[in-house]
């Protein structure tokens, strides 16, 4: 019978440190949410010391989730971790990770401590965390680039102070997959208690090895990776929970172990995430791209037609993916709506959420023929985005735009509650509708990305537009949808304006 291996999935707090990608309260519900329905281990929650924000986020999400397990974050020091143990007061299972910096370049430059004070300071970190719950991890941040000596040493006192889960951290994705695998070995064969907990690798894809650096650990022993899905995280990001999960599962052959993961959740909660933060996931990207079970080469297709597994290493179905999709239309009733998105893994918290919802399904199927799941999950995080954060509001727009003509836009906003309406030229119908926005808000935001993904396929397709601001070294995204991608464009927009009118005071794990 082959090992259960661990998925810790720190989409909500690690994948969140994505610039621009900074979730609300609810938002963050929603995903943990659909982490359950996939049968995830853990949910590390947050980082409660960083802000009321995050605080409150965390303490919302062990309130709220009861089949898997809910983890904060907290550096080794007493109030992180007493910020942790009551933010997840509520949980039904819960677990406090506490980390301290191992790498000599990080205790001399950064933490500015001798290795026996960062040594003491993790033993009382795990022990304080134990007043709290019995499930404390502990992770040495940069072991990639430690010593292995001094890792054995803080590890085996870790443990003895009470530490269940040891996670080696890649910080920087510095390591290649034999190394890796090799220190994990390593350190279970050297350190004498290493039997009495888990050993948990969290590795960063700065050179695209997240994925074959903690699948190199889990032979040789690690038994929990930590993931986010889609591979979001800081810098180039984390390990995509979607292809450890499948590699594991696909190549049973090699791994001795495998996930309790729902595999069929997990494109919804790839989609529920990249709506919310505005990452798109690119077409060809493993498991969850929308090429990554489309076949062009007649050499491949007659291959698949004759027998999928010519070219097919897994299911699309089992990914979730669905060739016999329902379509819904003007004609579809609420119950169907309703089914619908409870079978594409999404829940309305109230009757009257519900409604918002369904009105807006209305509009769209007025203008598009058939509307599609890709629609669906589009209109849910749309409405959410909208509704979410009401300090300026959309009220009409209006775009001349004619060959030879400077394209114009009237635009009337709410803002705080007063209507205000300006007209502006731009260079075309987009640039100036987001300028009279501007003009109005007055924001002094800078705009880094603007770009537009088509959700379905056809010409009455929605457009999904998604932008990035920057004001004061903030960054925020912003998402909107319509069949009008001017009208999505100006949603994006306002979208973004309303999270970064929002002040907001955020401290970094790291620093």
């Amino acid at each position: 019978m082959s090992d259960k291996l661990i998925i810790f999935d720190t989409t909500l707090r690690d994948g969140e440190q994505s610039p621009g990608a900074s979730m609300t309260k609810d938002e963050k519900v929603r995903i943990a949410k659909s982490l359950e329905r996939m049968r995830v281990d853990i949910i590390e929650a947050g980082f409660p010391i960083a802000s009321v924000g995050d605080f409150e986020a965390v303490q919302a999400v062990a309130n709220v989730i009861t089949e898997s397990r809910v983890c904060a974050l907290a550096r080794a020091l007493d109030n992180d971790i007493d910020r942790a143990g009551e933010a997840l007061k509520g949980a039904n299972a819960s677990r406090i990770h506490t980390f301290i910096a191992t790498s000599p370049i990080h205790m001399e430059m950064k933490l500015r401590m001798s290795p026996d004070q960062v040594v003491e300071n993790a033993v009382k970190a795990v022990k304080r965390a134990r007043r709290y719950t019995d499930d404390v991890e502990f992770s040495p941040e940069d072991a990639g680039r430690s010593e292995t000596d001094f890792l054995c040493r803080i590890l085996e006192a870790v443990i003895d102070a009470g530490a269940t889960t040891l996670n080696i951290p890649d910080t920087v994705g510095y390591n290649l997959p034999h190394q890796f695998g090799q220190l994990i070995y390593n350190l279970r064969e050297r350190i004498p208690n290493s039997d009495k907990a888990i050993f948990s690798v969290h590795c960063h894809n700065d050179l695209g090895l997240a994925v074959a650096n903690s699948l190199s650990a889990v032979l040789n022993g690690a038994r929990q990776v930590e993931c986010t899905i889609n591979g979001l995280g800081e810098r180039a990001g984390n390990a995509a929970l979607e292809e450890i999960v499948m590699a594991v599962h696909t190549r049973q052959d090699i791994f001795s172990c495998d996930t309790n993961i729902d595999t069929t959740q997990i494109l919804a909660a790839s989609r529920l995430v990249s709506g919310i933060t505005g990452f798109v996931v690119q077409p060809n990207k493993a498991i969850v791209g929308a090429n990554a079970f489309a076949h062009e080469s007649g050499i491949h297709q007659d291959g698949v037609l004759k027998n999928r597994e010519t070219y097919e290493i897994m299911r699309a179905e089992d990914v979730g993916w669905n060739t016999n999709r329902m379509v819904l239309g003007k004609h579809s009733g609420r119950n169907a709506f309703r089914t619908r998105l409870e079978e594409i893994g999404i829940k309305f918290e109230s009757e009257t959420d519900l409604n918002v919802a369904f009105r807006r399904f209305k509009e769209l199927a007025d203008k598009k023929h058939e509307i599609f799941d890709e629609d669906l999950q589009a209109l849910v995080s749309d409405t959410v985005a909208l509704v979410a954060n009401e300090r300026v509001r959309l009220i009409s727009l209006k775009v001349c735009s004619e060959t030879g003509e400077t394209p114009v836009a009237s635009v009337t906003l709410s803002i705080d509650d007063e209507e205000k309406q300006v007209e502006t030229a731009g260079s075309g119908p987009v640039d100036a509708t987001l300028r009279a926005i501007e003009e109005l808000v007055q924001s002094k935001t800078e705009l880094q990305l603007y770009s537009v993904n088509n959700i379905t396929r056809g010409t009455d397709s929605q457009g999904e537009v998604n932008v990035r601001l920057e004001k004061g070294g903030r960054i925020v995204s912003g998402q909107g949808a319509d069949t009008d991608i001017v009208i999505a464009s100006a949603k994006a927009y306002i979208n973004a304006l309303n999270k970064i009118l929002v002040p907001v005071d955020r401290a970094h794990p790291q620093v």
